[in-house]
């Protein structure tokens, strides 16, 4: 959500930060809106005004013996106009706040422009990409192959991009996860949260989910929708607020389904396991105070990358074009691992610091110390990593020509002692 007076106060730069996402200019209407809007509420003060100044009028003439009918002519007058002036308030400040809740944030200064992936700008690199001597296969032919990936199973029981896991593959990928969240609350400092995955409207509203892209979403017949993210629930804790400086920064991660429509990727990854209907992911969330997001950012997105370090995979970092960016993020890294099979880097993570703009929309607050009043938490949201697509990049970078795949040594210690799937 933005300021309306940062918007009244900088209207021309409002302007060009939505241009540098692609947009088109909207600080003239959100203005001519607000204007009428504060014609309305002068005009509802002075009814207000002269109602009361004539009923103290009233009263003393009648107290003289004068003629107060005019007067009190004038008063049952200003009493039919005011409910129509205060609808009309009422009315413009809906669309004022309707039309700002579908603005996304704007770019920070030192987001490259762009409009699309194109113009994304590779950071830096980690890690050697393994050379094979062998035609590496894709991780759903390897784990056909090992009998333990079967879609044509997950598609009777739900359609297309679903999938069942079975065996060493089902472990392997709980304990990728039991490995993430181990990391992040040992020396990421992230405190473990099990939210729910259920939620009202208000609280994807407050991450930007809603109004703009219901269509991303499942919906339950009981109006609470399936979470895209565990951003969402931890995010949402503190909703209506108002912390203590002593609290921040606050950290939490979480292990949870996502479920996601992906109604806009129509024809974009159909096989395998990049791109699902329903997905684990380790998310990772920092509410701070805002002299400190940027320092968090980096913080947050290198404990992500700690996760691709310690197994041995390679990854490189991109900051995303101001055109590429999700709808609430101000800055996002990207961290795309490497996978032999499709011989590209693919995206694993996502960490965005967001700024006030999320806390606006909840209304999440701190009071600084010493100071009456209160001011805007920063938030953050990044994945600690997509669990699934971490199963995808080990499968590809430990396969061995007989089609069996060496578990990494750092998830031994939560596979039981396997070493090899074959």
């Amino acid at each position: 959500m933005h300021d309306l007076k940062s918007l009244r106060d900088n209207p021309d730069a409002f302007d060009r930060g939505l241009a540098r996402r692609g947009l088109d200019p909207l600080a003239h209407r959100v203005l001519a809106l607000d204007e009428k809007r504060r014609a309305a509420q002068t005009r509802f003060q002075e009814m207000q005004a002269r109602r009361n100044e004539a009923s103290k009028q009233i009263g003393m003439l009648k107290k003289q013996g004068g003629d107060a009918s005019a007067l009190m002519e004038e008063v049952a007058g200003l009493k039919d106009l005011i409910p129509a002036v205060e609808e009309e308030d009422r009315a413009l400040g809906a669309e004022i706040d309707e039309l700002l809740a579908r603005i996304p944030n704007l770019p920070a200064e030192d987001v490259p422009d762009g409009l699309d992936e194109s113009a994304n700008v590779e950071i830096r690199r980690w890690g050697i990409p393994r050379q094979f001597d062998f035609q590496p296969l894709e991780h759903d032919a390897i784990g056909e192959k090992l009998g333990l990936m079967d879609f044509a199973g997950a598609a009777k029981l739900s359609g297309a991009r679903f999938v069942v896991l079975k065996g060493a593959l089902a472990r392997l990928e709980r304990a990728l996860a039991n490995f993430m969240l181990d990391l992040q609350t040992g020396g990421g400092g992230y405190t473990e949260v099990n939210p729910p995955l259920l939620v009202k409207d208000a609280a994807l509203f407050g991450t930007g989910q809603l109004p703009k892209f219901g269509e991303d979403l499942f919906r339950t017949t009981t109006d609470h929708w399936l979470i895209p993210t565990a951003e969402v629930p931890l995010t949402n804790l503190v909703a209506d607020e108002i912390l203590d400086e002593a609290r921040l920064p606050m950290r939490m991660t979480a292990l949870t389904h996502c479920f996601r429509s992906e109604a806009g990727a129509a024809g974009k990854d159909t096989r395998g396991m990049i791109r699902q209907h329903q997905f684990l992911k380790v998310e990772l969330v920092s509410v701070v105070h805002p002299d400190r997001s940027d320092e968090e950012h980096e913080t947050m997105t290198t404990c992500a990358e700690a996760v691709l370090e310690r197994l041995k995979l390679p990854y490189r970092r991109i900051v995303l074009c101001a055109g590429d960016m999700g709808f609430s993020a101000r800055k996002t890294y990207d961290i795309e691992v490497w996978l032999p099979g499709q011989g590209r880097y693919r995206e694993i993570s996502s960490c965005s610091n967001c700024g006030e703009f999320q806390a606006r929309r909840m209304k999440a607050r701190f009071r600084p110390a010493g100071e009456k009043g209160t001011r805007f938490v920063h938030t953050l949201n990044g994945s600690g990593l997509a669990v699934g697509r971490a199963l995808v990049a080990v499968l590809e970078n430990y396969q061995q020509a007989d089609g069996s795949v060496t578990v990494p040594e750092a998830l031994r210690p939560y596979m039981g002692g396997i070493e090899v799937i074959r």
